[in-house]
Parts: C-alpha cells; sequence; structure tokens
C-alpha cells in the first residue's frame, strides 16, 4: 500500500513504517499526521487521510551512537544518487562510490572519504585528488546525520519526505555576499 515516514515529537526522522502501522499509531493517538496524500481510507465509522508523514506525539530518545553501516547503497543514499562532481543522476547502475583521497595515497574508506560519482568523472578523476584533477565536489563529504537513509533504500521515498530527511543548505544573498543557512521544517 505505500511507506510512511515517522518523525519525533522534535521533527527528526526515526523510520519508515507501512501505511497500516501509521495508521495505529494514529488511533492510538501516539502519533499525529503531518503530511497525507489525497487518497482516503474508510471504515464504517471512520475516515482517514492516507498519511505521508506522520509525528510522535511524545519524544522518543534515540541514543546517538547508531551504527550506520558504511555500505555503496548508504552512500548512494546519503548522496542522493547524485553525481557529487558533476551533478548528475544516472540510472544506480551507472554510479560508482569514489575515494577522495585515493586509497593508493593512503585515503581511507570513511564517510569523509567517500562520495558517489558517475561512471566519466571516476574514470576522469582516477588515481588523483579532486584537485589535482581540477575537479571540485558540490558538498564535503560527512557522516549521514539520520539513520533513516539507510531505511529509504528499503522503501521507494516520496519526494514530500526530502525537507525532513535532508536538512540542505539554502542560500540566502546578503548585500554582494552569499550565506548558507540550514532550513528546518515548519514546526508549527
Amino acid at each position: 500500500m505505500g511507506h510512511v515516514l515517522v518523525l519525533n515529537a522534535t521533527f527528526e526522522p526515526l523510520n519508515i513504517v507501512t501505511v497500516q502501522r501509521a495508521i495505529v499509531l494514529l488511533l492510538k493517538e501516539k502519533a499525529e499526521v503531518i503530511e497525507a496524500t489525497e487518497a482516503q481510507i474508510r471504515s464504517q465509522y471512520l475516515t482517514l487521510d492516507v498519511p505521508l508523514v506522520i509525528r510522535l506525539v511524545y519524544y522518543v530518545r534515540v541514543p546517538r551512537r547508531l551504527f550506520l553501516p558504511l555500505t555503496r547503497r548508504t552512500i548512494l543514499a546519503r548522496d542522493h544518487y547524485t553525481c557529487q562532481y558533476c551533478g548528475a543522476q544516472p540510472v544506480k547502475s551507472r554510479l560508482t562510490v569514489d575515494h577522495v583521497v585515493p586509497r593508493s595515497r593512503g585515503g581511507e574508506t570513511d564517510w569523509k572519504n567517500v562520495v558517489t560519482a558517475c561512471v566519466p568523472c571516476n574514470q576522469r578523476k582516477g588515481q588523483r585528488t579532486p584537485q589535482e584533477a581540477g575537479m571540485r565536489l558540490l558538498a564535503p563529504p560527512q557522516r549521514p546525520r539520520y539513520a533513516a537513509l539507510v531505511l529509504l533504500g528499503k522503501a521507494q521515498a516520496h519526494e514530500t519526505w526530502r525537507k525532513y530527511i535532508y536538512n540542505e543548505p539554502k542560500e540566502e544573498f546578503i548585500g554582494d555576499r552569499t550565506k548558507k543557512r540550514i532550513v528546518l521544517p515548519n514546526m508549527a
């Protein structure tokens, strides 16, 4: 039927659940609907909009040291299935994992040294650093903030979820300077 993004009371992504599980949480008044589709689920006594995003009413403490495996799938999900050099979004089979500092030069396989790259960009960069190859990264690689990224590979992500999972910097123009700031979802 579909999947629903579950947010903590603080709007942090926690999990992705089935629509059925989300409705149970709503009926038990453990969660509230933040975003819904236009479709409805009807019973004899009740009509509900099909939820896309729900938020738990009470805060759930989540250990910050969640183990997030460093795999091809999690790297691609972190980088939004986008080449971090040219911005292309080819099919998944045409994406590779590139070491910013090549392993042959002592680069390690960790979150801060691996990025998603399309095959042509990875071949162009070769065994050089991006600076040596005359290439720029779209964003510096870093450890993902939320374990929910891992779950995105299991469910077809809805575009609405993007603003809750990825707090992407928004550019703000101030005079003749550009300043980046993080825009959080509306918490009203």
